[in-house]
């Protein structure tokens, strides 16, 4: 997924390219005031080495040059601004999955995701409600190193099921064998819908995905709707 460039950080650039210009023009036009006068008054029979002359205009247009480079670049970083937008126009209508910092029940599930950094002996997951009220305590088998996925039916610890709409997140906790609970980082939900719509009024492109706005950078996954759900 391409990153976006937010337009924030092409107008500092562009800042700093235009300060910078202004401080090199006037610098440039203080120096050829003082060569001009210099050259008005030298010694005749001791004129001013122009060596010295030469290397300071050379390393002016050096830094000339350079400015023009930035400029360059800075409508490039624009250009990827524009292309984050247009990406984000392209997936409207289409069915995405991104990560989120929660997870909406749909269709009675809702999938989390974390990393813990080694093996563990001992596995909880909690589920919880937007009022951080634990719901659900689920106990994953897969205790491996490394990233996991994990789906949870949306039933509460009594068998009841949840309605859909409500949103989720997790709490992980893992120890290894040493009784020493893991460092468990890295955790997310996941959010399935179609966009039906897109905003870079940030300055970074946002879809909306079933009224929750993500960053496009947190797309993971695009494809077309069905036919009978479009």
């Amino acid at each position: 997924m391409a990153t976006a460039v937010s337009s924030q950080n092409t107008s500092s650039i562009l800042d700093k390219i235009n300060n910078s210009r202004t401080s090199l023009s006037n610098n440039k036009e203080t120096f050829l005031k003082l060569l001009t006068t210099q050259l008005k008054n030298q010694d005749p029979l001791s004129p001013t080495d122009t060596t010295q002359m030469t290397q300071q205009i050379t390393s002016m247009t050096g830094v000339e040059q350079q400015l023009v480079t930035n400029d360059l670049l800075a409508a490039l970083v624009g250009m990827n601004t524009g292309t984050g937008l247009s990406e984000g126009v392209s997936m409207i209508g289409k069915q995405v999955t991104a990560t989120a910092a929660n997870s909406t029940l749909k269709d009675k599930q809702a999938t989390f995701s974390w990393s813990q950094p080694g093996a563990s002996t001992s596995l909880t997951v909690e589920v919880k409600n937007a009022a951080g009220k634990v719901v659900r305590t689920l106990t994953p088998e897969d205790q491996k190193s490394g990233n996991h996925q994990i789906t949870w039916d949306g039933k509460d610890d009594s068998g009841a099921q949840l309605p859909d709409g409500g949103v989720y997140t997790i709490a992980v906790t893992a120890k290894g064998g040493d009784g020493k609970e893991l460092k468990v980082t890295d955790i997310k939900g996941r959010v399935e819908g179609v966009v039906t719509g897109v905003d870079n009024a940030s300055g970074q492109t946002m879809v909306l995905i079933d009224g929750q706005s993500i960053s496009i950078d947190n797309v993971v996954g695009v494809k077309n709707v069905p036919a009978a759900a479009a």
